[in-house]
């Protein structure tokens, strides 16, 4: 194996031959980088800061790990309704299901109304 060094297109590339049998060492597993810290998290919005903050005091949690925790939740979420969408809409392509037409379900939901509204109680 072999290791070039130097800038691209630099004269003075110099070439290193590596030994096979170099022993490959686990890394240690840090949480935090010793040069990056957890990220400040300031919201525009005062009464999300104030929920951020309320959530903090009680978990015990940095900001940092509610937020990551909250954005990967959101993304779940927004795969998952990705993929229902999809499925819903190759089912309406391939036929499977029919479509219902804006006046069907318009009067769906005034006799779904009226009905509550006779309801006796």
């Amino acid at each position: 194996m072999e290791l070039k060094t130097g800038r691209k297109g630099a004269q003075n590339t110099r070439t290193f031959a590596l030994p096979c049998s170099l022993p490959f060492l686990p890394l240690r597993k840090i949480r935090f980088s010793r040069i990056l810290k957890g990220m400040d998290v300031h919201l525009k919005n005062p009464v999300l800061q104030a929920e951020l903050d309320r959530w903090v005091t009680e978990t015990g949690r940095g900001p940092d790990e509610l937020v990551e925790d909250a954005m990967a939740g959101y993304f779940d979420e927004l795969a998952r309704t990705r993929e229902m969408l999809d499925s819903r809409y190759d089912d309406l392509k391939s036929g499977k299901v029919k479509p219902i037409s804006r006046d069907e379900i318009v009067a769906y939901f005034r006799e779904k109304s009226a009905a509550r509204r006779t309801l006796p109680g």
